[in-house]
């Protein structure tokens, strides 16, 4: 019976990854020149049942009442960073910042390795797509740790969101990564994330409830494998956001994020 239970649960795990996966699907939009229509991407977006709002609609003290210290919110249209956008595809970054050495993490709960090597050599050899059963701390993945004299060209064509907390400043934390590639399960202070290419699915809860997962196993295993099993109470909130629009968590919220494409992204931090 173990051999059946083993065989049916691989058989499982292959016809939902069969199901996620899109081999063919027109990009919703411009990707950049980061992937193709044929690229591996993932299919499902997910249900989304955090508030999505149009930025010009929230005031911010209604933003501060309604959001900053209890909840996640998602607002379009809050910024426009076409600039940045353009500054972003893979021909012109790779032609200003390609030489460049950015440093790679782990992509497990607490970022145990760090591995420093050229963007181009990022982009030609490790940006690809991450299976099911890969360990996050096995994946290398280009988030944050960015050196601010190297990137200042970059990073001042960018537009943070208006929105600001008492006694904080914002710090950004840019990256590029592959389909089916995401950081586990973590928390730490408030901040807001940015799509700039491609979509990224988000998982939250808030502090008080900490979620069941490995901090070793990937986001997508997690997706799989605990995911379906969950029952109304341990559901999280989440949400896939695309290019322009802005996801706000809250102070100590867990979160865990999945690439649906090779996708370029940046976070505010507000520390």
């Amino acid at each position: 019976m173990d051999c059946i239970s083993a065989a049916l649960t691989s058989c499982f795990r292959f016809a939902v990854m069969c199901l996620m996966v899109l081999k063919a699907a027109e990009p919703s939009a411009d990707g950049g020149g980061w992937w193709l229509p044929s690229d591996f991407r993932l299919e499902d977006e997910g249900v989304c049942n955090i508030d999505v709002l149009d930025g010009s609609s929230l005031s911010h003290q209604q933003f501060i009442e309604r959001y900053a210290f209890s909840r996640p919110v998602i607002l379009r249209g809050l910024t426009d960073n076409t600039r940045f956008r353009s500054s972003c595809s893979k021909s012109r970054l790779l032609e200003e910042f390609g030489s460049r050495r950015v440093r790679l993490s782990t992509a497990n709960t607490f970022s145990y390795r760090k591995v420093d090597v050229p963007l181009q050599e990022y982009v030609d050899e490790l940006l690809k797509p991450q299976a099911a059963d890969a360990l996050g701390s096995e994946t290398l993945y280009f988030f944050g740790d960015n050196n601010f004299t190297e990137w200042q060209s970059l990073f001042e064509l960018y537009e943070s969101p208006p929105y600001v907390l008492p006694h904080t400043g914002g710090a950004y934390s840019f990256g590029i990564a592959g389909a089916g590639t995401g950081v586990p399960f973590h928390w730490h202070g408030p901040g807001f994330s940015e799509v700039i290419y491609g979509r990224k699915r988000w998982f939250l809860y808030p502090p008080d409830r900490e979620p069941h997962f490995h901090p070793n196993r990937s986001t997508l295993s997690w997706l799989t494998e605990t995911y379906p099993n969950l029952n109304g109470d341990e559901a999280p909130l989440e949400c896939t956001i695309r290019p322009g629009e802005v996801l706000f968590f809250p102070d100590r919220w867990w979160h865990a994020t999945l690439n649906l494409d090779t996708s370029v992204f940046i976070s505010t931090f507000l520390g």
